[in-house]
């Protein structure tokens, strides 16, 4: 079907443009930061994706937690993110503007704003629907092991 054939299906089930005063903070929440969704099946038809923004005070964390099975992509706008994951949380990385993390389904992991007078500010997107937050109990490694994106085409200096 193109737009021809039915104009006002593409009126109403086309592009959507979802302003930042608007986004919807109904959604799962996990201590230390606030999530708000932009994109989502309620707000625009979304079936694969979620996706809206996270913010985590100055000098904050959050708890230790995992989304099970969805896949998260967090990109970096304005702040220093530090990501802890591991079983004991004993990895660490840091992200800065510009920066994407990659988180896989079920590892536990824990955001932290790395600056003490600024709010991190980040764009998240997940590949599902389902706000699945596992917040976790765990013990936490005193002295984590700093971990550096190394790949065969981007090697750490």
């Amino acid at each position: 079907m193109n737009s021809e054939d039915n104009p006002i299906r593409w009126r109403q089930h086309g592009v959507r443009v979802i302003p930042a005063d608007s986004l919807d903070s109904n959604t799962a929440q996990t201590p230390g930061m606030s999530r708000a969704a932009a994109i989502n099946f309620a707000r625009v038809g979304a079936e694969k994706i979620w996706a809206g923004t996270v913010t985590i005070h100055p000098n904050a964390k959050t708890g230790a937690h995992h989304h099970g099975p969805v896949e998260s992509v967090i990109y970096v706008v304005k702040g220093r993110a530090r990501m802890r994951w591991g079983e004991r949380l004993e990895f660490v990385a840091e992200a800065g503007p510009g920066d994407f993390i990659y988180v896989p389904p079920y590892v536990p992991h824990q955001e932290i704003n790395a600056n003490e007078n600024e709010a991190l500010e980040c764009v998240l997107l997940r590949s599902g629907q389902d706000p699945v937050v596992v917040n976790l109990d765990i013990p936490v490694a005193e002295n984590p092991e700093a971990v550096y994106w190394v790949d065969n085409i981007h090697p750490h200096p």
